[in-house]
């Protein structure tokens, strides 16, 4: 499986329409943010030199340079911060300068301080004299770059026409050895870092951009020259399992995972990856051997660590149990192991991220990867899928070589490149937890998707309406974030239905964490005219189905080991009893004492259980637009457009109750704040006396 050649993206009709400029620079960085295999999620630069007008009215020398914590791929002008060159050149004849001073100087240099803080790698394009730069991360180059013998294969591939220089963290002292580097080769077209990149410039942005992807297409044919396509990797070790049977394990070992990795309370989400490459990779001879290696590239190191996890395990073996064992085991090694290395290294002042992997290699499953959010948790695997490319492309022209522990240590706990983390929002309420709710279409079930998703976790909507769920989930994922949430259609009838359903949050996301019981459905008939059809609807629905999903939850709540918070949804009926809803009701007070009972027997595993009693939510609910309306209007002797005032007059409070009023019950059990409750009953109905709980 030969690399493919990077493609040429630029459209001359596209790019007639963008300003020149700013514009050009735009849209230049977008096309190369846009291919990963040139450049990585979150990494590489670009800039331009222009004139442009100062507060005074006077013409002044700028360059504009991505700024810090930008994707090439997705930033706009917004993105980019302008700084007076004439400012910013007399820093060449300096001899050294910290990472402070440069960061301090760079900021007097702006000509508005409203801009995002200038890139990291602001000097190398500044002290290099040409119009447009773009510093980049090909697959390709690096594997060059990350070959024991590469510059002596970069010569002979680019002959005269390269600069090397060797690994030193970016900076002043970097950017200086590039200027001087280039300046002293006049037929220099490009630079080639060790370990870490390329860079290329030209007088036009088409320009910059032709000569990146150029140069890019030549390391790829070079090394696809040399490469034996029969025996990458050292060949393969290990068969890979069918699609089948790795999904069906990695539903069993994802909520392991999740809960290893999870430490002093922090848990992470997962995602997987068993993509061709990815196997190849994991299943080789040497795949263990070159993972512990270190990384392909600095810019991977915050999202990937320096090493990834390995798992040794005999996939035809088929072991469960075993691969359990394996994973508790490793995990809770390689903690140990980060935290020796956090030690060995540290400086006064750093603090230690989570020790857990951020990405964990299994023979014959594929590669699981971990992060704060669904986000994170991709951005790790897409890095890391970028590191075996590398690796790939490196071990057809050499040996692999990476930065060694002090100096990924220095790249890891970088000020400069933690200042792109602090970025990101605050971690709220619920970041980190994935809720499963049923009956996510409804009226009480978006509601408390949407409260949920709001308040930073990753939701699951499971209904029998699917088409309804998927709406409710697009427009989380449109408002809070691609793929916060994820749309499931889900019989609670059915033990199948339910046990698949958790497996696939379980491949999405990890596991969960929270669990809402809030399919429901209700009728209406005198005591003596319930069909056992009708009590036995009641049943399904309320009773068995309340009990399957819960008992599941229950599963993977203790194969996480991470506690966990069910909330029933309930009934003023669970506590009253109603006339001519006896199957209802009964049902509803067996929910509220079966949450009790579970509850009861989840403490031991912090896993809690309470019970919201609502009463007549009529807004956005499936079950009032049904003959319930209709059945209850009767019972009462009312006309069904009247239900509303007479739900609200019978409350102590004369207030209407809704979706929302539920959800905040709902999220208050699941919080924090009820951290140390569970086996209890809240009431949100407006205040029905009759309802009292005593």
């Amino acid at each position: 499986m030969r690399n493919k050649m990077v493609k040429h993206l630029w459209n001359e009709e596209e790019a007639k329409k963008v300003d020149s400029g700013l514009g050009e620079l735009v849209y230049r960085s977008n096309l190369i943010g846009s291919d990963r295999a040139v450049c990585n999620w979150g990494g590489g630069n670009t800039s331009m030199k222009t004139i442009e007008v100062d507060f005074r009215g006077e013409e002044v020398k700028v360059m504009w340079v991505k700024g810090s914590g930008s994707d090439l791929a997705t930033m706009g002008a917004t993105n980019f911060t302008a700084l007076r060159l004439d400012d910013v050149l007399p820093l060449l004849n300096k001899e050294e300068m910290s990472d402070e001073d440069m960061v301090s100087y760079l900021s007097h240099c702006m000509i508005n301080h409203s801009h995002p803080r200038a890139s990291i790698e602001t000097l190398l394009h500044a002290f290099l004299p040409f119009k447009h730069v773009d510093h980049t991360h090909p697959d390709a180059i690096i594997s060059l770059c990350c070959a024991d013998n590469g510059r002596e294969l970069a010569e002979q591939l680019f002959g005269d026409r390269f600069v090397w220089v060797p690994y030193i963290r970016p900076g002043f002292t970097l950017s200086k050895m590039i200027a001087e580097g280039v300046a002293a080769n006049p037929k220099a077209e490009l630079v080639l870092m060790e370990k870490h990149g390329l860079v290329v410039w030209g007088e036009t942005a088409k320009e910059s951009y032709d000569r990146t992807i150029s140069v890019i297409n030549e390391a790829e044919q070079f090394i696809a020259k040399k490469r034996d396509d029969t025996h990458v990797f050292g060949g393969e070790k290990y068969k890979a399992l069918s699609k089948q049977t790795r999904e069906s394990l990695l539903a069993e070992i994802m909520p392991v995972i999740r809960g290893a990795v999870s430490y002093e309370g922090k848990q992470m989400i997962l995602t997987y990856d068993d993509a061709v490459a990815t196997l190849e990779f994991v299943n080789s001879q040497k795949g263990n051997t070159l993972s512990q290696v270190g990384a392909a590239c600095p810019d991977h190191l915050v999202h990937t660590k320096r090493v990834p996890l390995f798992i040794e395990w005999k996939p035809a073996e088929n072991d469960l149990e075993g691969l359990v064992e394996a994973i508790r085991k490793s995990v809770s090694e390689y903690q140990k192991e980060y935290i020796a290395y956090f030690e060995r290294n540290h400086k006064d002042g750093d603090e230690m991220f989570e020790p857990s992997p951020r990405v964990l290699l299994i023979p014959g499953i594929g590669m699981i990867n971990t992060g704060k959010s669904l986000t994170n948790a991709k951005v790790s695997g897409a890095l890391y899928t970028r590191a075996i490319s590398v690796m790939r492309g490196t071990t057809a022209l050499g040996s692999f070589v990476s930065l060694n522990e002090s100096e990924s240590y220095e790249i890891e706990y970088w000020p400069l490149e933690l200042y792109k983390l602090s970025l990101a929002p605050k971690e709220a309420e619920f970041s980190r937890k994935v809720a499963f709710v049923t009956g996510g279409a409804g009226g009480i079930g978006s509601e408390t998707c949407r409260q949920f998703a709001s308040l930073g976790a990753h939701v699951v909507l499971a209904d029998l309406n699917l088409e309804g769920a998927e709406k409710v989930a697009a427009e989380i994922n449109k408002t809070f974030g691609s793929g916060r949430a994820l749309a499931l259609k889900m019989d609670v009838t059915s033990e199948e239905a339910i046990k698949h359903a958790f497996a696939e949050a379980a491949r999405t996301f990890g596991g969960v964490d929270v669990i809402v019981n809030n399919a429901g459905l209700a009728t209406s008939s005198a005591f003596d005219e319930t069909t056992l059809k009708e009590w036995q609807l009641n049943m399904d629905v309320l009773g068995t189905g309340y009990f399957l999903v819960a008992r599941e939850a229950f599963s993977q709540m203790k194969a996480q080991g991470c506690g966990g918070s069910m909330v029933f949804i309930g009934s003023k009926n669970s506590v009253y009893a109603g006339k001519n809803v006896s199957a209802y009701s009964a049902v509803k007070a067996m929910e509220a004492h079966l949450a009790r009972c579970i509850a009861a027997e989840g403490g031991e595993y912090g896993i809690r259980v309470n019970t919201v009693l609502p009463d007549a939510v009529l807004q956005g609910s499936a079950i009032w637009d049904s003959a319930w309306r209709e059945e209850r209007a009767a019972a009462y002797g009312i006309k069904p457009e009247e239900l509303d005032d007479h739900y609200k007059k019978r409350t102590t409070l004369g207030v209407h109750i809704f979706p929302s009023d539920i959800a905040e019950a709902i999220l208050f059990f699941a919080s924090s704040k009820a951290e140390k409750t569970t086996g209890c009953m809240l009431t949100v109905d407006g205040g029905v006396p009759a309802a009292f709980t005593r």
